[in-house]
């Protein structure tokens, strides 16, 4: 990968056992561990910075703001010998903190978790990394852990710290490693309060995209025709230009050109064709076996862009707009109309494992796994998701905001971040930390669309002109109203997806032949288990430097309970 961190809970002799020096930009020692940065865009302002002197050492890795423009890994370190771990609340970005004052070193993650560290017991020590595979590989025997890898072929991820490889872990979500421990932190804890939801979200939008603005270079935006790419339009004055990935005379590009040329930049549609499923494992590690390469919508066209730094919308939905909050609806000549409320009795479970990824034709792909009911794949998954609900408790207040901490906690997305920043200088807009103080404490009734677009009108009133093509309305009511009355019109067509046929995409470039020609059995199973089943044989194979898991053995998982 282009850009790493990878460390050893021990001295520099052992660093240099498992990695070379210099392979590293720069390597830092403490007096406790190890840690070597690798970053394209290390040299420009808030990326990463590193300091080590003779008391301790530091390293800020990834896209990290402080108070004042300050910039130094040396200043972050004084901060922590004073206050410890509630220094890390003064950083402001998606990043990973190392830190060692001397005696006893940490690493760290931001609130949400932007970044995933993986570590594992080995003989040379603990060793961690941004790199899952390059930590395996220093695993002795490695074994399959077959509940994450169900998880992930049911919902497009695994849930919680754990990973497909049972000796493998995950620093916790809003936590720290240490030398023989990991621990949670108290940074993501839901305090809805009373205050102008609006103004003051519009603030913090702007104030969250000037702050990624200045970078040099020529820059780039992934936009859709939906509502949350577009602010950076509005807020960053020299995008170059914007890519949209489908068929140029889809409404969903002709609406993404009308709001590229809205702001003076150039737009390039990407049509999709057989690159759009990119199975390359150059692509599938971005995945790091436990989360969709499908969601690397771009993956396919890198040849096709032309930009250093890359702006996208990511996440913006789940943290402003309540994605995985459960709306009420009313079923009406069997279509589900929204009564413009919150569900008042969802089952966590139910509303989670939709919103992640579970297809209910998954319930008869296990038929022979011990694991999982054969009869009864979704009850499998609903135990699943309440196990991890209850291990975050202390987190939430409410149903509401319940599922949306575990979305949150467990987005299948990543990987779409993953190779844009290991690919381009990427700013990752939903990770502000003003924007994720909103999220916490707004009422989850008042996360949604409706304020979201209020706020995008106080920061340009003609930010709206051009419509998302399926939401003609500010009223999500009125829009589905519409959606299904185009279904039943004859004369009137019906809103297109903004997605690829991934069916069509599948069948078109013949995956069954190139990746399951030795299995037939997985042939007749749905496109996308069959991609999820790809993704993590191939993540294994490229982790573990051997045939780990065939893609038959991955339907009947053994392995750790």
């Amino acid at each position: 990968m282009n850009n790493e961190f990878f460390g050893v809970f021990g001295s520099e002799n052992d660093f240099r056992k498992l990695r070379s020096p210099t392979e590293f930009d720069r390597v830092v020692e403490g007096g406790a561990a190890t840690v070597g940065v690798r970053d394209v865009a290390q040299e420009l302002p808030s990326r990463t910075t590193v300091h080590s002197d003779d008391d301790g050492a530091c390293a800020l890795w990834g896209e990290v703001f402080m108070p004042q423009r300050v910039s130094r890994a040396e200043w972050f370190l004084e901060q922590y010998r004073e206050s410890g771990t509630d220094a890390l609340s003064e950083l402001n970005g998606s990043f990973l903190a190392f830190v060692d004052d001397g005696q006893e070193a940490l690493v760290a993650t931001d609130p949400v978790r932007s970044w995933d560290c993986y570590y594992a017991d080995t003989p040379f020590g603990r060793v961690f990394g941004t790199d899952p595979a390059a930590v395996a590989k220093h695993i002795p025997a490695p074994e399959v852990d077959g509940d994450p890898l169900l998880e992930f072929l049911h919902l497009g991820t695994a849930l919680g710290d754990r990973t497909v490889v049972s000796q493998l872990g995950r620093i916790p979500f809003d936590g720290c490693l240490e030398a023989d421990a990991t621990r949670t932190l108290d940074r993501f804890v839901y305090e809805p309060e009373q205050f102008d939801y609006v103004d003051e979200l519009a603030r913090r939008l702007e104030r969250a995209a000037r702050r990624r603005a200045t970078v040099n270079g020529r820059k780039g935006l992934l936009l859709s025709g939906g509502y949350d790419s577009r602010l950076m339009l509005a807020c960053v004055d020299d995008i170059d230009v914007c890519y949209t990935v489908g068929s140029p005379e889809s409404a969903e590009v002709q609406v993404a050109k009308r709001i590229a040329s809205q702001y003076g930049a150039d737009h390039r549609a990407l049509p999709p064709d057989e690159s759009y499923l990119n199975v390359e494992p150059d692509t599938v590690q971005y995945g790091h076996g436990i989360r969709e390469s499908l969601h690397i919508h771009h993956a396919g066209y890198d040849d096709q862009i032309d930009v250093d730094t890359m702006y996208h919308g990511l996440l913006c939905d789940t943290y402003l707009r309540g994605h995985f909050l459960p709306r009420d609806t009313k079923d009406v000549f069997g279509h589900p109309f929204p009564r413009g409320r919150l569900d008042p009795d969802p089952d966590p479970a139910e509303t989670l494992s939709s919103k992640l990824g579970y297809m209910p034709e998954s319930d008869d792909v296990f038929p022979n796994c011990d694991r999982v009911d054969a009869d009864d794949s979704e009850e499998y998954v609903h135990e699943r998701i309440r196990t991890h609900l209850d291990d975050l408790e202390e987190r939430y207040d409410s149903t509401y905001n319940a599922i949306s901490l575990l979305g949150i906690q467990n987005q299948p997305s990543m990987s779409f971040r993953s190779h844009l920043a290991d690919n381009y200088v990427e700013s990752f807009l939903a990770a502000d930390a003003e924007l994720l103080d909103w999220h916490l404490r707004t009422p989850p009734e008042h996360r949604n669309t409706r304020t979201f677009l209020a706020a995008l009108r106080k920061i340009d009133p003609n930010l709206l002109r051009h419509r998302p093509p399926d939401r003609p309305h500010d009223s999500h009511r009125l829009n589905q109203v519409e959606k299904f009355l185009r279904r039943k019109l004859p004369v009137v067509s019906s809103f297109g997806s903004p997605w690829p046929d991934r069916r069509e995409l599948y069948e078109r470039a013949d995956l069954d032949r190139e990746l399951f020609f030795e299995y037939p059995a997985v042939h007749d199973l749905p496109p996308r288990i069959k991609l999820r089943i790809n993704d993590v044989t191939t993540w294994l194979d490229l982790a573990l430097d051997e045939k780990t898991l065939t893609p038959e053995d991955a339907l009947c998982p053994s392995g750790t309970a």
